[in-house]
């Protein structure tokens, strides 16, 4: 679904991502892992327009996006929930929840997709009327997670869903998006700095540290943890594939 190619961005003199290239197959579950700073941020990004790459690709389904607007991307079905739960606070719920969908043409979709939304996130229906600044955190992202769902996305990004959040709510949230994966069938790309949680919740894993991939695998592959701590801190260099050996994303296989 999703090719990411040897892409480059700059912010004035500083380079926040220096050859990023990743894949992402339509239904898996994608996460990015790795320090502050490392440009996880930043590739969501500009996958969703946010930030121009002035080196490399960005293909959705074959179809380059640099370039193109972020609304224009986001008519193409990426969706991004940014960091920070961003909602609008003096608005109720279900206004922030009506955003999401105010690009679309199909009203009686809409509505569907609105009531379907709420029986996802049912505490969401509990307080329909009331002002978004007043919900708790976890609250807060099961409404910004909603939202992005009202544009009837097929890739959804989502930038750090932990931040800030007691475990159980995060565990609870990533419940939640991998029961969309299954009913809506989603496919997510996820900026996560738990390298515990995504072994847990993720298909494959990409490390970024200093703007570069430095480890992809399967999460199968990396259950103990061990290569992913040495590629998050820098402990150890990982090799280029083999000549003659078969690249799966960018890893030897």
């Amino acid at each position: 679904m999703l090719e990411i190619d040897d892409i480059h961005v700059n912010y004035g003199r500083l380079q926040a991502l220096r050859g990023v290239s990743l894949t992402v197959a339509e239904g898996e579950v994608v996460c990015l892992v790795g320090p502050n700073g490392a440009g996880k941020s930043t590739t969501l990004a500009a996958i969703a327009g946010g930030v121009t790459p002035h080196a490399g690709g960005i293909k959705l389904q074959g179809r380059g996006l640099i370039g193109m607007a972020p609304e224009a991307i986001s008519r193409l079905g990426v969706s991004l929930v940014p960091e920070g739960r961003h909602v609008f606070a003096s608005l109720t719920v279900a206004e922030n929840l009506r955003i999401g969908g105010f690009q679309r043409r199909d009203r009686s979709g809409a509505a569907a997709d609105f009531e379907r939304i709420l029986s996802h996130f049912p505490r969401l229906r509990e307080r329909l009327q009331q002002p978004a600044g007043q919900l708790s955190g976890g609250e807060q992202q099961m409404l910004v997670i909603g939202r992005a769902l009202m544009t009837k996305p097929r890739l959804v990004m989502v930038d750090e869903p932990s931040l800030g959040l007691a475990p159980l709510i995060v565990d609870q949230v990533y419940e939640i998006l991998l029961s969309l994966r299954q009913s809506e069938g989603l496919t997510l790309l996820i900026n996560e700095q738990s390298s515990k949680r995504v072994l847990k919740f993720a298909d494959r894993i990409y490390v970024l540290r200093g703007g570069r991939i430095q480890l992809h695998d399967r999460a199968s592959n990396l259950q103990d943890g061990k290569a992913i701590m040495e590629a998050y801190f820098g402990f150890g260099e990982h090799p280029a594939p083999a000549a003659g050996s078969v690249a799966l994303g960018g890893v030897a296989r």
